[in-house]
């Protein structure tokens, strides 16, 4: 961020901006732009053409400056034309355009000072969530990194400590996986079979329940109900021993904690929720059996044959190849969170939740993509 300023005898003063000029550099410019004295300026020409970045924040200091300048009785230009930001500024606030596209004053100045906090807010959370996204994607690589390092040997790569994770976050989940895939296999069978019984179509009860838990239901309902139980206890973990300075011990004796900590997890939960798919799969088409079987009076052997119609080559594949990647999206949330614990159990009570919410928003987010992508390649 810098600021040129050059004063000639006839009362003008330009001020050339360039650099970044964002809410990072807001103190900055704002003390800068302020320290100029307009007492003897009858005309200020600004240059913004040697902006790199201007955003929001910055463009409303600019737009103080400019409206101090005009108050002070000087006649204020641009060189070109006045940046998009501003004249964006003034279109929300509903001011007059000025005659060489200058911003005018605020209606009212409580209106600009709520108007300044706002923009202010939102610029504060566009930053975070970028710097947030950046850390998660940089926790992504650095994970990645040590996976691919851990490959040429069979004890950097834990394979203990891997099948203990698939244990704690398959096999003593099947029980919770296979009641829920059941009752809700049950549900819409019976659902469907209360609105296609009308029409004398029965037989396609099956048909919904098969195409629904296999492509969409099993794999879906599976994946929330381990990122809240394995992400909550991932980022759980991790946190606790972020507080109790156990992850500084592993770092002080040479130990990467994404070598021992995150990687057999995240390995844990790939090789765990596919698993724990296919009994989804399993258990929901028996709920749907049972309830066609008393419900609709349907032998199992024609249910049997008619799920075997209705279902495609790729039925089966399309719902289980989405169970890793959502494994890696519950398994990084939860780690990533974890790591990022600090200072009080407060904090990892928060990042926990966070944790989760994020978890379960990314799954949902992978399968509307993956949705998206099976359609357009008619599978």
């Amino acid at each position: 961020m810098a600021v040129e300023v050059r004063r000639t005898a006839d009362g003008l003063l330009q001020l050339g901006l360039s650099g970044e000029w964002g809410v990072q550099q807001l103190s900055a410019i704002a003390a800068e732009l302020s320290a100029l004295d307009l007492t003897a300026s009858r005309r200020v020409l600004i240059d913004a053409q040697g902006l790199a970045a201007l955003d929001l924040s910055a463009a409303w200091a600019l737009r103080e400056f400019v409206r101090r300048a005009r108050a002070a009785g000087a006649e204020v230009s641009f060189r070109g034309s006045a940046p998009d930001q501003l004249r964006l500024l003034d279109e929300t606030l509903q001011d007059r355009a000025g005659a060489g596209a200058t911003p005018a004053e605020p209606a009212a100045p409580g209106f600009a000072a709520a108007e300044s906090r706002a923009l202010s807010l939102i610029g504060r959370l566009t930053v975070h969530a970028g710097d947030d996204l950046t850390e998660w994607l940089a926790f992504f690589g650095r994970a990645c990194v040590t996976f691919l390092a851990s490959l040429g040997s069979g004890r950097r790569l834990r394979p203990t400590s891997i099948t203990r994770h698939v244990y704690d976050t398959g096999i003593t989940a099947m029980p919770i996986v296979a009641l829920i895939a059941f009752l809700i296999s049950v549900i819409i069978a019976y659902l469907s079979a209360q609105q296609l019984r009308g029409f004398g179509v029965d037989i396609y009860v099956v048909d919904l329940v098969t195409i629904g838990v296999l492509r969409e239901l099993g794999v879906l309902l599976t994946s929330i109900i381990v990122a809240g139980r394995s992400g909550s206890a991932y980022a759980a973990e991790l946190g606790s021993m972020k507080l109790n300075e156990e992850v500084d011990a592993l770092i002080a004796t040479g130990v990467d904690p994404f070598e021992v900590l995150v990687v057999p997890r995240v390995l844990g939960l790939v090789i765990a929720l596919p698993l724990l798919t296919v009994v989804a799969d399993l258990i929901g088409l028996t709920g749907g059996a049972v309830l066609c079987r008393y419900l609709l009076d349907m032998p199992l052997t024609q249910y049997v044959n008619r799920v075997n119609e209705a279902i495609s080559p790729t039925t089966f594949w399309v719902g289980l190849i989405k169970a890793p990647v959502f494994a890696l999206l519950i398994a990084l949330a939860g780690c990533y969170h974890g790591m990022q614990v600090r200072d009080s159990a407060r904090e990892l009570g928060r990042l926990v939740t966070v944790a989760v919410v994020q978890a379960i928003f990314l799954v949902i987010l992978a399968d509307a993509l993956f949705a998206i992508f099976f359609m357009k390649m008619n599978i």
